[in-house]
């Protein structure tokens, strides 16, 4: 269990509209943190000029995150952003190619990424989530399970784990049907087909859209709401709507599971080799599942 840490007063003047900066924010290295209102905290993938893939460090960051804001007393609401240029750009393929041949990372990375889903979930700040150009990997897990998912009209969503030669195993099966149908998701999950912020919007899987440069002001405005409301009334709600969620538990942890198995076999080997060579990928059609 996190706890929370006493505060000290923040040096950055972009933290001057909440006053203080958690001390424990000042131990992660990948994620950055400024408070633009007041009790409302701003989490920054990587560098936010620009597209940062989620190394090893990241990923164990974006686990415990969650939970040391959910006891923050300071505050209320978290906005999740990606910069300028993209909101996520999947993961580094060099935690791929270790999973690959490496057990114990393996598991490692499976630990993480249930956690991850689960954390984010369990953390009883609400959330809000500003997606603009690419939306890929781990990145994309939290911003769909955000609580309010704001797009710009031009984001790409891109699940693209069967490309690589894996199940959609991170979050997809647990949130994808639920926000925009079985139909839907089924397409977009195994064909890997980008979609637009605007069409993510039209189907339902993300809460609004807007345009590029009123993004950042949009998640701003909602965050500020939020961050103003009756706190336990928000957070009551979020705990009883998240257990649709829960209770999908049993077909996230498959999904995450058969995503690992995937990693030992002879399609994500292909996977990575056409990325890397940027090159469509030849799966051999040889199959016993």
């Amino acid at each position: 269990m996190a706890i929370r840490i006493d505060t000290v007063a923040a040096s950055n003047e972009s933290h001057s509209a909440g006053g203080v900066m958690s001390a424990y924010l000042k131990n992660y290295e990948k994620l950055l943190f400024d408070y633009p209102a007041d009790r409302v905290l701003r989490i920054t993938m990587g560098d936010p000029e620009k597209l940062t893939p989620v190394c090893a460090q990241m990923h164990k960051e974006m686990v415990s995150i969650w939970n040391d804001v959910d006891y923050d007393e300071d505050i209320s609401a978290v906005i999740l952003s990606g910069g300028k240029k993209a909101f996520s750009a999947g993961g580094d393929f060099a935690i791929v190619e270790r999973s690959m041949t490496d057990f114990h990372f393996r598991n490692q990375i499976w630990k993480e990424t249930r956690s991850l889903v689960y954390n984010l979930i369990n953390c009883n700040k609400p959330i809000i989530s500003a997606i603009r150009g690419p939306a890929v990997g781990a990145g994309l897990v939290c911003g769909l399970l955000s609580d309010v998912s704001i797009a710009s009209r031009t984001a790409r969503i891109i699940d693209g784990h069967t490309r690589l030669g894996v199940a959609a195993g991170d979050v997809s099966a647990i949130i994808w049907p639920l926000l925009c149908g079985m139909a839907k998701a089924k397409y977009y999950l195994l064909t890997c087909d980008s979609i637009t912020g605007e069409e993510a919007e039209r189907i339902g899987l993300i809460s609004l859209t807007c345009d590029d440069e009123e993004l950042d002001a949009k998640a701003l405005e909602v965050a500020t709401r939020l961050a103003k409301g009756a706190p336990s009334a928000i957070r009551f709600t979020k705990n009883a709507l998240n257990n649709w969620l829960r209770m999908a538990g049993p077909t996230f942890d498959a999904s995450c599971a058969y995503e690992m198995l995937g990693l030992t076999g002879p399609e994500a080997v292909e996977g990575v080799a056409s990325h890397r060579e940027k090159r469509a990928p030849v799966f051999d059609q040889t199959c016993k599942v």
